[in-house]
C-alpha cells in the first residue's frame, strides 16, 4: 500500500554557506538510508532557513516481504558417520532453527546445508524513527552546536519534528523533540506553532501565511523581481551566483528591494562598495550605464505591503559601513604605498617574512624578464614587485583581505606610477582558479609567474610538500595558473633547467624529482585529453612547458581524427621494431645496402618530409604520420630482420630514423584508444 509521506525537521535559522556546501549530499544520503531499508522511491528535498523537507507522494507503508537463504557447509563437512559436526550445528543455531528443518541445495557443484525462510517486510511506522534519526545524523555541516542537557549535536537546535505518514502522525523522537502535527509559518504572520491536519493542509498553511516551501520558487521570485526593478529605473543589477544561493538560503518569504546611499561615497573604489555591500550586508551592486551607482538591491524576508521601513533601515545600516570604507581609503591615500612592516609578517615558518618573500619574486622576475625578452621596461617590473604586497600594510585590506592587490592598484595609481605597475599590482595573483582571467600583459604575467614560482619552490625547499587533499597553500592551483600563463603568453618554461636554475636562489637543496612529479601530476589533471596522450608526450622526455601543451594538443587532434587507428597500428610496428634501440643516436643510412624498391621510395620520402619546416607541431606530426603508405609497403617487400646482419641493421636505422623524428613530439606506442 502506498501513501504520501511528509517529513519536516524545524530548526533555528541555518547559516546559509554550511547548508549550501552540504546541499549536494543531503538527497544522496537520505537515498541510500532508504535503499538499504528496502524502501527506496522517488522524493524531493525542500529547504528553508528555518526547516529541511522531505515529500514522497507515494511512500510503502511497509517493506515488500522477502525470501531469505542461506548456504551451510558441504554434507561431506556437516555430517560425519551419519552424526551432525559442530559445522551442522553451527548452521541452524544460525539461521534459528533445529537440524530437521535444514534442507540440502546443489552451489557451486556441490551438495550444501541450505535454508530458506520467509520474511515479513516491517511496517514504515517502525522504520521510519531510525531512517530519519540516521539521516540527520549523517548530514556535514562542518561546526556544529549543542543546546539544553543534550550531549548530541547539530548544526542549530532543532525545534519541532512532523512527520506524517499519509495524515497520520508517525511517533517518534529527534534530538529530545518529540513529533507533533504541528509547523511554524512566517514569524510575521504567526509566532506561534500552528496545527495541522495533514499533508494537504500543510504546503495550504505554509503558502497562505507567507512561507516560500520550495527553493526554485523562491528563486524565480527573486529574479523577477530583480527584473521588474532594471526595467521600471532603467538600472542593471549584477548577480553574484554565490549571494543570490545565500539569499534564497535565508529567505522564506524573499522580495527584492531597491535602496540608494549618499553620491559622496562613489569616491570610493567600485570594489570597496561592493566588497562592504556584499560581505556586511548581502547586497546586490546597481549599474547605470556601464557605472556602479548609489544604489543596490536588498532581499528582504519581510512579510509585508508596505517595505518603506525595510528599505530605510538597510540605508540606515549601509551608510556606517561605506563611512569606514571611506575612513580607510583617505588614510591610506595620506599614508601611500609603503612595504615598512613587511619585515614584521612571517610568511612561513622557515621562509622569513613577506619581505624575503618579496626579495625571492624578484629575483625570479629578473631572470624571466631576461630570458624571456620582454619588450617592456624592467625598471617598471623591479617596482611592480617590490610593491605587490606593500597594500597588506594598508587599513583597507585589513578589513577586506580579498582586495589584496586591487587596492595596491589604486594606491599606485594615486601614487603617480606608471599604468603598467599599477596593473601589474593588481594582476599578481591572477589566475586564482581554473576559470579565472590571466593577466593582461606579459609584464604583470612575469609578476604573477614569480609569486606562484617562489611560492612552489619556497615550500618545497622545506619540504612542505601537499599530501591528500591538504594543500594549504594551493599548489596544485600555482602549477595550473604557471601552465594557463605560458600557453597564453607563449613564454618559454624548462620545468628541468629552469627550475633548477631559479632554485639557486633558495638556501636549502630542492628535491628536484619530488618537485618535477608534483609538478607533472598536476599538468596530466590540467589538460582535458585522453591520460595516454599526455603520457605519449611525457614518455619523449619533452619538459618545456610551453612545447608540451603544443605537443599534447597536437597529438590529441591526430588522435581524435578519422582513420588514426589505422595509422596507428603502422607506426605502433614500427615502434614495437625500435622498442630496444636509442632514441638519443644518430642512425647512418647505406642505401647501397637497399636490396628493394620499397627501401628507396621510404628513405626518399622521409627525407622530404624531414627536409621541411613546420607551422606547428600537429602539421610535422602529421607528415610524419603520413609515411604510412610507404611503411606499409616497406614491410610487405621486406623483411626487417633480414639473414644478412649489415642489411638487417641498415633497414633497423632506416625505420629508427623514422620513430626518432617522431619520438621527438611522442611515443605514440603509449597512445591507446
Amino acid at each position: 500500500m502506498l501513501k504520501t509521506l511528509l517529513i519536516e525537521i524545524g530548526v533555528e535559522e541555518l547559516p546559509a554557506v554550511p547548508l549550501l556546501k552540504e546541499l549536494k549530499n543531503i538527497e544522496k544520503k537520505y537515498a541510500d538510508i532508504l535503499e538499504k531499508n528496502n524502501l527506496l522511491c522517488e522524493f524531493e528535498f525542500y529547504y528553508t532557513p528555518r526547516r529541511l523537507v522531505l515529500w514522497h507522494r507515494e511512500f510503502k507503508t511497509s517493506q515488500d516481504d522477502s525470501v531469505e537463504e542461506f548456504f551451510g557447509a558441504p554434507l561431506a563437512v556437516a555430517y560425519k558417520d551419519g552424526e551432525p559436526t559442530p559445522a551442522a550445528n553451527g548452521f541452524a543455531k544460525k539461521c534459528g532453527v533445529s537440524l530437521d528443518e535444514l534442507t540440502t541445495a546443489d552451489k557451486d557443484g556441490k551438495e550444501v546445508l541450505y535454508y530458506k525462510k520467509d520474511v515479513q517486510g516491517k511496517p514504515s511506522t517502525e522504520l521510519l524513527p531510525e531512517i530519519i534519526d540516521t539521516w540527520i545524523k549523517s548530514l556535514d555541516f562542518g561546526k556544529s552546536m549543542r543546546w539544553g542537557s543534550l550531549d548530541e549535536s547539530f548544526i542549530r537546535p532543532i525545534r519541532w519534528v512532523n512527520v506524517l505518514l499519509g495524515d497520520e502522525l508517525v511517533d517518534m523522537e529527534l534530538y529530545g523533540v518529540k513529533s507533533s502535527k504541528t509547523t511554524f509559518v512566517h514569524r510575521i504572520a504567526n509566532f506561534d506553532a500552528m496545527a495541522i491536519e495533514g499533508a494537504k493542509d500543510y504546503f495550504n498553511k505554509l503558502e497562505t501565511n507567507g512561507v516560500l516551501l520550495f527553493q526554485e520558487e523562491r528563486a524565480k521570485k527573486i529574479l523577477n523581481d530583480i527584473k521588474t526593478l532594471e526595467s521600471d529605473n532603467g538600472i542593471t543589477v549584477e548577480i553574484d551566483e554565490e549571494l543570490f544561493d545565500e539569499v534564497v538560503a535565508i529567505n522564506e518569504h524573499p522580495t527584492a528591494l531597491l535602496g540608494s546611499f549618499d553620491e559622496e561615497f562613489l569616491a570610493l573604489p567600485p570594489e570597496v562598495i561592493i566588497t562592504s555591500m556584499k560581505e556586511h550586508q548581502r547586497y546586490f551592486p546597481v549599474f547605470k550605464d556601464g557605472k556602479l551607482t548609489n544604489k543596490f538591491v536588498v532581499v528582504a524576508n519581510a512579510y509585508t505591503n508596505d517595505f518603506s521601513d525595510v528599505i530605510a533601515g538597510n540605508e540606515r545600516v549601509l551608510r556606517p559601513r561605506l563611512a569606514d570604507g571611506m575612513f580607510f581609503w583617505e588614510n591610506d591615500l595620506k599614508n601611500g604605498l609603503s612595504t615598512a612592516g613587511l619585515e614584521k609578517i612571517t610568511f612561513f615558518k622557515g621562509l622569513g617574512s613577506v619581505a624575503d618573500k618579496i626579495q625571492r619574486e624578484a629575483k625570479i622576475a629578473s631572470v624571466l624578464f631576461d630570458k624571456f625578452a620582454l619588450d617592456a621596461s624592467k625598471e617598471d617590473l623591479t617596482t611592480a614587485v617590490e610593491l605587490a604586497k606593500a597594500d597588506l600594510m594598508s587599513e583597507m585590506v585589513y578589513e577586506f583581505t580579498e582586495l589584496q592587490g586591487i587596492m595596491g592598484y589604486y594606491y599606485a595609481q594615486k601614487g603617480g606610477y606608471s599604468d603598467a605597475v599599477a596593473v601589474a599590482i593588481k594582476e599578481q595573483y591572477l589566475p586564482d582558479g581554473e576559470e579565472s582571467e590571466l593577466p593582461s600583459n606579459p609584464l604583470s604575467a612575469v609578476v604573477a609567474l614569480s609569486l606562484k614560482l617562489d611560492t612552489l619552490l619556497a615550500l618545497f625547499s622545506i619540504e612542505q610538500i601537499p599530501t591528500g587533499s591538504r594543500d594549504p597553500f594551493a599548489l596544485r592551483r600555482a602549477v595550473n595558473g604557471i601552465a594557463r600563463i605560458v600557453n597564453e603568453f607563449g613564454f618559454n618554461f624548462d620545468i628541468d633547467t629552469d627550475i633548477k636554475e631559479l632554485a639557486a636562489i633558495y638556501e636549502k637543496q630542492i628535491d628536484f624529482e619530488k618537485l618535477e612529479g608534483f609538478i607533472l601530476e598536476r599538468i596530466k589533471r590540467y589538460y582535458k585529453v585522453n591520460p595516454s596522450i599526455i603520457e605519449a608526450v611525457l614518455a619523449s622526455g619533452e619538459r618545456e612547458l610551453l612545447a608540451l601543451g603544443q605537443k599534447i594538443d597536437a597529438l590529441n587532434n591526430l588522435v581524435n581524427s578519422d582513420g588514426f587507428s589505422e595509422v596507428s597500428s603502422t607506426f605502433k610496428r614500427v615502434a614495437n621494431i625500435t622498442k630496444d634501440v636509442d632514441m638519443s643516436e644518430e642512425f647512418a643510412i647505406n642505401e647501397a645496402l637497399f636490396e628493394d624498391d620499397s627501401e628507396r621510395k621510404l628513405l626518399s620520402r622521409f627525407n622530404e618530409v624531414s627536409a621541411k619546416s613546420y607551422e606547428n607541431y600537429e602539421y610535422e606530426l602529421d607528415a610524419l604520420l603520413g609515411l604510412k603508405p610507404e611503411l606499409d609497403k616497406f614491410f610487405d617487400s621486406v623483411m626487417v630482420n633480414a639473414e644478412d646482419e649489415a642489411v638487417k641493421n641498415n633497414r633497423k636505422a632506416l625505420v629508427s630514423a623514422i620513430y626518432k623524428a617522431i619520438f621527438k613530439i611522442a611515443d605514440i606506442k603509449e597512445v591507446s584508444i
